[in-house]
């Protein structure tokens, strides 16, 4: 079944049921599933056809629910991008997919505007949040199209195998990957976590999890398929306002990433008196990187009621492991086994099974494996290998299994900086420095941060007669870069080390450790 006909079944069943809060806005079943209509009828009429893609940089707002199901509905592909993306970024990701269309902020105009000035693509550009006395130009208005009335008989596709979705996420090279999924891979996937999660139509999930993001995107997902109802949040920024939402809205479920698990674990005021903290709370989720022992018996100690679930996953599979909540007293460092209807186990050079405790690179094979990276046949037929039911995905992460089958992380095999649950290319950070006049050379690494899993540090070398400082250097990349994405420090060099190649030789504690490619 695609994804927009799980929206419609939901709407038949649960109509009047509340499907959607974002702010002060609160949608039904039935309201989710007509303004998407409305926007699909909308778009349709701009000139967008099946397969045509959709880009979307939008906020955690009922304008990214209703922006999915709409694309959906007509056909249409969406590519969900961080709202804090640069114009650069834009440009190389609009130019590659020749989007139809640009749904953003009004806020981010000018950063929207810029990107479309750079290439020879000319999308329809849609604005969420446009003052209404504002001078729109040729740009159309997010909340007209959802509600302007359809006219004719709206789509219906039935093919899973189409795309649902083109993710982008950084790659080695430093330009961004488009990871494809298929309405059935996204399906499989969700269907599985939504199994071992035991979703129901009762479920309330507080999701602050940017929707530009895997682990996000599932939250929309599983709660249309189930009939449950999502509570989205902008941020985790003031985390005391999130635990008095999570109270206010009564949630059952939480998805958060180990970043915030250490930010909650440091609050020292919220289990008081005799009664358990949020005691309807029934689930936590945690992915996106290791979770330390430490906020592991902090979690179970302030929420007692929630059951905990580790998992790992890669936007090329959406989620690949979980360890059952009965595992993680015996087994805190492990990821579990995989998902309900998949298989992932660890093999050799020669991808060959490998016996328990030999490090080997992880593969996942199921049919939520992604079909291939968009405009790059080469790295799709690296990753990727065919099976009569889906594809069999080389992670490029290194794992052992212990002998239950329990799978651990080691290591990845590539230089990715995996930060505040996010992966970060060292090159594309490296290729912002190199802007930046007077930067004669610049490397990227990951360091361990007990909050964030890793932070950014850039190590620099500046021109003879040059005055910079750390904070115009971070002031820079912040103007050019994700906010994700910009270094926490700088630290400067007189020269960084080199192979007698001329490969920078740098590893995430600015040592000797990995040998990259110089980014200039």
């Amino acid at each position: 079944m695609r994804l927009e006909a799980r929206l419609r079944d939901s709407a038949r069943r649960f109509g009047n049921k509340i499907a959607l809060v974002a702010g002060d806005v609160r949608l039904t079943y039935a309201e989710l599933d007509a303004q998407s209509n409305r926007l699909s009828a909308s778009l349709i009429r701009g000139g967008v056809k099946p397969g045509d893609r959709v880009l979307t940089a939008l906020d955690n707002g009922y304008e990214a629910v209703v922006s999915f199901f709409g694309i959906w509905k007509a056909g249409a592909v969406p590519c969900p991008l961080h709202p804090s993306i640069k114009a650069d970024k834009l440009a190389v990701i609009l130019e590659s997919t020749e989007a139809s269309v640009v749904i953003s902020h009004a806020r981010q105009r000018a950063t929207a505007e810029a990107a479309i000035g750079r290439t020879k693509v000319r999308p329809l550009l849609v604005l969420a949040q446009m003052d209404k006395n504002g001078d729109l130009g040729d740009a159309l208005r997010f909340e007209e199209l959802a509600e302007r009335k359809a006219k004719g008989p709206a789509r219906r596709f039935t093919s899973g195998k189409a795309l649902a979705l083109i993710i982008h996420t950084s790659g080695s090279t430093g330009r961004p990957k488009g990871v494809m999924l298929t309405h059935a891979n996204v399906e499989a996937a969700c269907e599985a976590i939504s199994f071992y999660l035991g979703n129901t139509p009762d479920d309330i999930v507080l999701n602050v999890l940017p929707l530009s993001f895997g682990y996000g995107i599932t939250q929309v997902v599983t709660m249309v398929m189930v009939g449950g109802t999502l509570v989205l949040e902008k941020s985790f920024a003031f985390p005391r306002k999130i635990m008095e939402r999570l109270a206010e809205v009564r949630a059952t479920g939480f998805p958060l990433v180990p970043p915030m698990a250490a930010l909650i674990a440091g609050m020292k005021d919220l289990a008081t008196g005799d009664e358990p903290f949020l005691p309807h709370l029934r689930y936590i989720t945690s992915a996106a990187a290791a979770m330390p022992p430490a906020f592991i018996e902090r979690l179970q100690h302030l929420f007692p009621a929630a059951q905990l679930f580790l998992m790992y996953g890669q936007t090329e599979c959406l989620r690949a492991t979980y360890l059952p909540p009965e595992e993680v007293a015996r087994r805190p460092l492990s990821v579990g086994r995989a998902i309900p209807g998949t298989r992932a186990f660890v093999v050799d050079e020669d991808g060959l099974p490998v016996e328990p405790g030999t490090i080997g690179e992880l593969v996942v094979e199921g049919p939520h494996v992604m079909s291939g990276y968009w405009g790059d046949g080469l790295a799709s037929v690296r990753a990727l290998s065919p099976l009569a039911e889906g594809n069999r995905l080389h992670t490029g992460d290194l794992f052992h299994a212990d002998a239950d089958g329990f799978l651990y992380f080691v290591s990845r095999r590539d230089d990715i900086i995996k930060t505040r649950g996010e992966k970060v290319s060292p090159q594309e950070v490296e290729c912002a420095l190199y802007a930046l006049p007077g930067i004669k050379e610049a490397a990227v690494g990951g360091v361990d941060d007990p909050v964030f899993g890793q932070v950014i540090r850039a190590y620099v070398v500046v021109e003879d007669g040059v005055t910079l400082t750390e904070r115009d250097i971070i002031r820079h990349c912040a103007s050019r870069l994700e906010d994700y994405m910009v270094p926490k420090s700088v630290e400067f060099r007189d020269a960084l080390p080199r192979t007698a190649t001329g490969k920078i030789r740098l590893g995430a504690d600015g040592t000797n450790d990995t040998i990259r490619e110089n980014a200039a």
